[in-house]
């Protein structure tokens, strides 16, 4: 179904160099970033990953914390910029109500550090879908994004070596 899917944005400055950011967020494995939360489960592990995050074409099976799984396969990478990535193959009750999701990575240099900007959309698989799945991003996945984003950010800043500079919300929005 070609509707217009449901999209929640979540942002953040890594006090980070756009390059360092770049290089220690695109490679993470979401194991351990992405947990179980209420309803939504948790990325559990990682099969079938073909190469470094790094190019498109890629993907990988990430298992859920509920027995199902989805897949992603990455469409874009522009070094130090931008990447995106769709997933497919949705398990247990998304694979009633989601066709594909897409995700989007935007890296931007700012005073101080990198702005990352993540986003979300899920193109519903109906018509009848749709505003059970708008509910379900707007209400569970968007401020589950902004739980996310923190401890990645925390990574980045960890591996960069400033830790301590303590990265600051620029804004949450949910569409």
């Amino acid at each position: 179904m070609s509707t217009r899917g449901s999209t929640a944005i979540a942002e953040l400055t890594a006090t980070a160099s756009r390059t360092q950011t770049w290089n220690i967020a695109t490679p993470l494995t979401p194991v351990g970033y992405y947990p179980k939360s209420g309803v939504l489960p948790g990325v559990i592990e990682v099969r079938n990953q073909t190469g470094n995050w790094d190019k498109p074409g890629q993907s990988r099976q990430l298992m859920l914390s509920d027995g199902g799984w989805v897949v992603e396969h990455t469409t874009n990478v522009e070094p130090y910029g931008f990447f995106a990535y769709n997933l497919t193959d949705f398990q247990k009750v998304f694979k009633r109500l989601v066709d594909h999701a897409r995700a989007e990575w935007t890296f931007t240099e700012a005073p101080g550090g990198t702005i990352i900007h993540w986003s979300y959309t899920f193109f519903p698989l109906s018509a009848a879908a749709k505003p059970v799945l708008a509910l379900i991003i707007r209400l569970l996945w968007g401020p589950y994004m902004k739980r996310v984003l923190p401890k990645i950010v925390a990574e980045v800043e960890r591996q960069a070596g400033v830790a301590d500079a303590g990265s600051q919300p620029n804004k949450w929005t949910s569409c």
